[in-house]
């Protein structure tokens, strides 16, 4: 039986939904898109049924959202985007984003879907920082990030080894108020 897709989060043109198992056949041969590892670091290989139990695990893990980045009106999923370490102790998460293929860069895509997340963690998760880690070389994401009000923190000194050389990992953060500033003006 087919789940139905649940639509979390809306803006013009796209929305934000929920995994789920049917996901499966689209999802998992983007992760072996190179451009995307490459850009988010990732070396491990995954099997089809490791990504179906994740995606199954991670609807129950209260500490995560994880949502598909859909355009509208095609219904095409384009990436991911997720929440993750959610402290509601602290008030503070780690956010990640992928776009799946390249020819859907460069459009704010992703821009507008992390500027509805954030909406979503500082408005209604109540959080008060929400940070996440961009490696140097990933100029066109680091000025995302800047434009919706990022700060950079610091710098991990070669921190990935890939393709036969290391790269740093810039830190960076947002905090409430300022991304409350950024959506007044």
């Amino acid at each position: 039986m087919k789940q139905a897709n649940k639509r979390v989060l809306e803006s013009e043109r796209l929305y934000l939904r929920t995994f789920t198992i049917d996901d499966i056949d689209m999802y998992y041969p983007t992760l072996m898109n190179e451009e995307m590892r490459r850009l988010t670091g990732t070396h491990a290989l995954f099997t089809r049924e490791g990504v179906a139990q994740f995606i199954e695990e991670s609807a129950g893990d209260s500490s995560r959202i994880d949502l598909l980045i859909t355009l509208k009106p095609e219904e095409q999923v384009i990436g991911e985007i997720s929440l993750m370490d959610i402290d509601r102790t602290n008030r503070n998460a780690h956010i990640r984003i992928a776009i799946f293929e390249s020819s859907n860069c460069g459009q704010g895509y992703g821009t507008e879907a992390m500027e509805m997340l954030l909406d979503y963690a500082f408005g209604n998760l109540n959080l008060h920082r929400v940070e996440l880690s961009v490696y140097s070389f990933n100029e066109r994401a680091i000025a995302s990030y800047e434009k919706l009000g990022f700060s950079r923190e610091g710098i991990q000194r070669e921190v990935l080894y890939y393709d036969y050389q290391y790269h740093d990992a810039i830190g960076m953060s947002i905090l409430e108020h300022e991304f409350q500033e950024r959506q007044q003006k």
